[in-house]
């Protein structure tokens, strides 16, 4: 019974030990199952950044490309419409010239003709000339009226103060103006 009682006890440590070797078994497979998640994601993760920067080039060309076309096509849109503007203003500059000597060709012509402004000049320095001696002659005849006027004004003045003075003559010169007035 020894014997027995051996085995059981051999069949007893070898079940703690079965049970204990497989704990440590179920730990490291545990352990091992981390470390190769660990491996997996870190590995995964290098290859998504590796992804992400290959995108991030691609993208970057793409830009690069993109905005170097846009900013081809705008400055092929600016020349255009300064090349626009600049035959617009020299077209707008020509238009001008032409109609400036055509003005003044119509002008000269049809609108101050020389020959008939000079001429209508003439006439209104001969109407001048007619005013000015009619106004001369008014203006005469006026200084002529006014001399009347004051000489027959002074003439009333004397014979008034000589009729004032009438106490001072004698009668024989009174006489003399009575018949004179």
């Amino acid at each position: 019974m020894a014997d027995l009682l051996k085995l059981k006890q051999q069949v007893e440590e070898f079940r703690k030990e079965y049970f204990y070797r497989n704990r440590q078994a179920e730990e490291n497979r545990q352990k091992e199952n981390q470390a190769a998640v660990r491996i997996q994601s870190w590995f995964r993760a290098c290859k998504v950044r590796a992804y992400f920067s290959h995108l991030h080039k691609k993208a970057i060309i793409l830009q690069k490309t993109w905005r170097g076309f846009a900013a081809r096509a705008y400055v092929r849109q600016m020349v255009k419409a300064a090349y626009f503007t600049m035959k617009m203003n020299f077209y707008d500059e020509m238009a001008v010239r032409i109609q400036r000597r055509w003005r003044g060709y119509y002008v000269r012509k049809y609108i101050h003709n020389f020959y008939a402004r000079k001429n209508y000049l003439e006439q209104i320095l001969i109407k001048n000339e007619l005013m000015r001696k009619e106004l001369d002659e008014i203006e005469e005849a006026q200084k002529r009226e006014k001399e009347y006027q004051a000489a027959v004004k002074e003439q009333k003045t004397k014979i008034y103060q000589a009729h004032q003075l009438h106490h001072l003559l004698s009668t024989k010169q009174v006489g003399i103006w009575q018949h004179k007035l």
